[in-house]
Parts: structure tokens; sequence; C-alpha cells
């Protein structure tokens, strides 16, 4: 069983909800099963300060976990805080949609989850995208892998409560395959935070060298994205690189006047 600590390190984001009442059944399943932290990123209801009582119709006795759910405009500032994002989809690899992240099947992610959390440091944030079309490219730019429920071709699609549930059902069950006693002394892991930090400024410095075509900005950026979280940077590495593009960046700016 995952420790107190453990199941509050563990981040349930909602992207882009459509339906209130699905907030809701997400925040009774993460009750259930005692996971506590819940954000919010563009909920299809502009106001959902207001559709909480909605939402509360669904999420019985899950009530103050819904109450503190926190809303955020962006996944980049949902996650700042993690170290380990990893997004849910019900695309399959060779599928119609081209996955540019390793895909996982859920038990496996459980397993890399727990021995993330072996780490005192470490948060792990799990998106869900929207119940009509999932998570969109630039949400998964955001993460470090993908995970999937393995349900059958002919019906992939599940109710977002029911796959939030079985997502952390089995976060629950899973056993850390590196348990040793050294795990919890490995170099805390960069947060998302730092890593898109670093993104932006590696990102300016290419738009002040010339290096990106006009139009290509915003896929330049995903690309970015994508691959600083591949190289699984560790929080000193991060600050290292960060430094170096500081410095990058106020060479390349023109002197004040």
């Amino acid at each position: 069983m995952l420790t107190p600590d453990e199941l509050e390190r563990i981040v349930v984001v909602l992207v882009a909800t459509r339906n209130s009442l699905n907030i809701g059944a997400a925040a009774r399943a993460m009750s259930n099963f005692g996971f506590t932290t819940l954000r919010l990123v563009r909920p299809w209801d502009p106001s959902f300060q207001e559709a909480r009582d909605e939402a509360a119709r669904s999420a019985v006795g899950a009530g103050d976990l819904l109450a503190a759910a926190q809303v955020f405009p962006a996944v980049a500032e949902a996650i700042a805080d993690c170290t380990l994002v990893l997004g849910t989809t019900a695309v399959t690899a060779g599928g119609r949609r081209d996955l540019l992240h390793p895909l996982d099947m859920l038990s496996e992610s459980a397993v890399l989850v727990r021995e993330h959390l072996t780490n005192p440091e470490a948060r792990v944030a799990i998106l869900f995208g929207s119940e009509k079309t999932g998570l969109s490219n630039d949400d998964l730019s955001h993460c470090h892998r993908l995970l999937r429920i393995p349900t059958r071709e002919q019906h992939i699609s599940m109710n977002l409560g029911q796959a939030v549930a079985i997502c952390l059902y089995e976060f629950g069950a899973a056993r850390a395959a590196n348990s040793s006693p050294d795990a919890a002394a490995a170099p805390a892991p960069a947060s998302a935070g730092e890593v898109e930090r670093l993104t932006q400024m590696v990102l300016e410095a290419l738009q002040s060298t010339g290096y990106i075509a006009p139009g290509a900005e915003a896929a330049t950026e995903e690309k970015l994205r994508r691959n600083f979280r591949r190289f699984a940077l560790t929080r000193q590495d991060a600050q290292l690189a960060l430094g170096m593009a500081r410095q990058i960046l106020w060479k390349l700016r023109p002197p004040a006047r």
C-alpha cells in the first residue's frame, strides 16, 4: 500500500473536462483510494466555482476533496511542482494517431510511479483529457510518458470517473521493483516547472538566432518540451542548464541604451 505521504504526492489533473458530474465522479474515486490532490485545467464550465454544487452530486463522500480542487489556466501551471508527468491515452501504438512518447500499459506505469515515489522529493501527475477529444498534442508535450488502460480494441473509450478509479487502484496495488534502501538517496528529479523554464529559455535563444522558421514556433516548442523530458534531468542538471541558458540569452540580447 502507498503511504499517506506517497498518496499526497500523486496529483490527478483533469484537462478541459466537459461535464461537472465527471469531475465529481473522479473526486469520489480519489477519495475511495485515499488520494487527496485534484487539479483542474480549463474546465468546460467557464465558472467552475459555481458548478461545484452539480459536481458534488456525483462526489459522494468526497465533498472536501472537491472543494479543495485547484483550477489552472494551463497544464504547465498545474504540473509545475511535479517531477514525473504521465498522460493517459486510449490510442494504441500503430494506431491512427502518431505517438511521440513512450507508451506503457497501466500496470507498467504503476510500477514506474512506485519507483519514482521512493525519492521523497518526487511528485507525480497523471493527466486525463477531455471526454470528447482526450489530451491535445500540446497537453501531451508536457508528459514524460503515456499510459493506456488495456481495454478491448472494439471499445477503447472509458467513462472519465471509471478511468481515474482504475488507474488509482493500480497505482496503489503496484509494488516498486526497486525497493532498495538506497533508492531514496537518488538525486532529486527536476520539476516540470524547472524543465518548462529551460524550454522557454532555449526557445527564446533559438528565436533570437533565427533558427526557427516563421510559423514553426508552436511545433518547435512542443519538440523541445518533449525532448527535455526524455533526458530525465535531475534538479542539479536543470539548475546548471538554466544557468547556461541565462548566460547565452544575456549575450544574445542587445545592450541596453
